[in-house]
């Protein structure tokens, strides 16, 4: 996995903290769950419209792939 570039880091604002403060940490990481498989679906239907002729399994193997930081 290659190393962050400098201020590569995005800082959550201030408003974002306070909301993201006042929830549980259910509730949070049900967030970050809803994130993850919000992404997941947007990069296999990319995927998908660019990749045609593509399998399913072809489809999944490339959205683990990027996910994991192999944007390329």
């Amino acid at each position: 996995m290659k190393p962050l570039a400098p201020l590569s880091i995005e800082l959550l604002d201030e408003a974002t903290v306070a909301v993201l403060r006042g929830k549980t940490p259910a509730e949070r990481l049900a967030i970050a769950f809803a994130c993850n498989r919000t992404m997941r679906l947007r990069l296999a239907g990319h995927f998908k419209t660019r990749h045609p002729d593509w399998t399913p399994e072809q489809v999944q193997a490339e959205v683990a792939r990027r996910m994991q930081g192999g944007a390329s």
